[in-house]
């Protein structure tokens, strides 16, 4: 299947996003549009499956970006036997300095559809992971720590809180000093999830580059090592050199996107979701590129980061 790759510098200048693919449903209606959600799911899903399931969400500062930047995760991970979902929501006005309630509204929509319609999508209502990059890093990890900012009106009966998260160099932390601090003002117990963590926060994994300019190292350590004190788990990978966005399908030829992905697909087997080893295939390093080499080996077995 062909897909027109488009690098959104407009929308935000660390989110690389491809055409959405799988089939699209409206999960929710609200302030007169439609937000839709993008469903891809195994070639041999049925009905009547109990599939794991991961939702997630793109990032683009709250003010930018578009469905499509998880496309080819979202195909590695059906290809896995998981059921993924990638969600639209509500942008933030850039002349205003409203805080991501609408944003964090819509993401518990999301996680609520998805869960609610579990015998429909063939998947099982325990096992959803909330996923997404930067800003929807911190929309997936709100899941896992957050229980508020529930759209008014909506019925609450359906828990949204994810079973686990992978987060791509999340702005989970909006206290002073961190990014998101001046929308969130003086409200950041309502808005950040690193201030939230409780022993309920589900088993995570974190991916960061050493250079983000937007979230220090130390940020990382400090949430992990709060989860860990609160009983969780918490997993954390660092990679020397890489800045925000680095995660993204199509940089660096690949070689990030293929570590990031195995170390994920590697985390939910230890969760029990997955089983074997990883799929992906390996890309060739630059030197190893010959004129005539076309696919890649299987992946072997080796460290995730």
């Amino acid at each position: 299947m062909l897909r027109s790759l488009v690098c959104a510098v407009v929308l935000s200048p660390f989110v690389c996003a491809e055409t959405p693919v799988g089939e699209k449903f409206d999960y929710k209606q609200v302030d007169g549009r439609s937000l839709a959600m993008y469903v891809t799911k195994p070639d041999d899903w049925k009905p009547g499956d109990r599939r794991p399931a991961i939702l997630f969400f793109h990032g683009g500062g709250w003010v930018g970006g578009a469905p499509g930047q998880f496309t080819q995760h979202s195909t590695y991970f059906a290809s896995r036997g998981i059921v993924c979902f990638q969600a639209q929501y509500r942008l933030l006005d850039k002349k205003k300095n409203d805080p991501p309630t609408v944003c964090i509204r819509d993401a518990r929509s999301a996680m609520r559809w998805v869960r609610s319609q579990a015998d429909r999508f063939g998947i099982d209502p325990d096992h959803i992971a909330s996923a997404g990059g930067s800003a929807g890093g911190h929309l997936a990890a709100t899941l896992g720590t957050i229980n508020q900012h529930d759209e008014p009106g909506e019925d609450t009966t359906t828990t949204t809180h994810s079973n686990a998260m992978l987060l791509f160099n999340p702005v989970f932390d909006n206290g002073p000093g961190e990014w998101g601090a001046k929308r969130v003002g003086g409200r950041t117990a309502e808005f950040s999830p690193a201030h939230n963590v409780t022993s309920a926060t589900p088993p995570s994994i974190v991916f960061l580059g050493d250079q983000d300019a937007l979230i220090p190292v130390s940020t990382l350590e400090r949430f992990a090592a709060n989860v860990k004190a609160a009983g969780g788990r918490c997993e954390t990978l660092i990679f020397p050199g890489e800045g925000h966005g680095f995660f993204n399908y199509g940089k660096k030829g690949g070689q990030p996107y293929y570590k990031t992905v195995v170390a994920c697909d590697r985390f939910l087997s230890s969760l029990g979701w997955l089983e074997g080893e990883p799929t992906l295939a390996k890309p060739e390093s630059k030197s190893k590129k010959t004129k005539g080499s076309a696919k890649q080996p299987p992946a072997k077995k080796q460290p995730a980061s």
